[in-house]
């Protein structure tokens, strides 16, 4: 039987990974792709799935922000379960064999929250018992919906009583070198900040101080990524300097309004 469940995910120039996505999703009843204007083979690819008789519906959308994006995704969704993956993301054999359980629980239960492990260069995907925290991935349809004020690490936001999955996780693959993966923390801890800064977060020394080192901490040590040797090192130090990066652009727009640059070196 199928799986009572609809499949979001958003896309764009995802050729490269959408496949090994689509087939972790077998035994879904439906599969939602929202492609906001791809142009490699995406579409054909998804077209290759809906021909050998995946339950896919493929729609366009305009971007809309992550946030704004993904509500839109969601709202496609027709079963009575909507689940959230990445197009860089799998779901593994334990989480497959514990959706029924997880959709067959009394109606108090309005999500589940699932773990995610990343594929880390020289090491491959981390073990079980190393992970990232644990987010809303599966959620009752009308039961939740996107803060679209959030401009990045956007979530759902239940109406009910969440829960964690006990097994299962997804498999997170994307493998970037660090050259193009500091791209990537730079790009997002800009949405962060300037978020941060129109919620009116101030600049705080102590948050540009403490805040890397203890996000360094909470991946390397309590999250597990010291099990993974230089790999799980590099992965630790990487989420360091995103959170270096957040909290410094957060002081310099403050800086930078307080007192604009300015160059007087004819007084120096």
């Amino acid at each position: 039987m199928l799986l009572p469940i609809s499949a979001y995910i958003i896309c764009l120039n995802e050729e490269a990974y959408l496949g090994k996505c689509i087939e972790s999703l077998v035994g879904f009843a439906e599969i939602v792709i929202v492609d906001s204007g791809s142009s490699d083979g995406t579409k054909t690819l998804v077209e290759g799935y809906i021909a050998k008789g995946w339950p896919i519906r493929f729609l366009y959308e305009p971007w809309r922000g992550y946030a704004g994006q993904k509500q839109f995704a969601l709202e496609q969704c027709a079963q009575p379960w909507c689940f959230n993956i990445d197009a860089d993301e799998r779901v593994d054999a334990a989480l497959l064999k514990r959706l029924p359980e997880l959709v067959g629980v009394s109606e108090d239960i309005v999500g589940w929250r699932v773990a995610r492990r990343p594929y880390l260069i020289g090491y491959g995907y981390t073990p079980e018992n190393v992970m990232e925290r644990k987010n809303l991935r599966l959620i009752r349809k009308g039961k939740g919906s996107y803060d679209l004020s959030q401009a990045v690490h956007e979530g759902i936001v239940p109406d009910g009583q969440v829960r964690k999955s006990p097994t299962g996780s997804l498999l997170h693959f994307r493998p970037l070198i660090i050259d193009e993966q500091i791209l990537k923390e730079n790009k997002y801890s800009t949405l962060k900040a300037d978020q941060r800064v129109l919620e009116g977060r101030r600049a705080n020394v102590a948050s540009l101080v403490f805040s890397p080192p203890l996000y360094f901490f909470r991946l390397y040590f309590r999250n597990g990524l010291w099990r993974c040797g230089a790999s799980g090192f590099i992965e630790a130090m990487t989420g360091a300097v995103y959170a270096f990066l957040t909290q410094a652009k957060i002081y310099q727009r403050h800086a930078l309004r307080a007192r604009p640059n300015a160059d007087d070196a004819e007084r120096h």
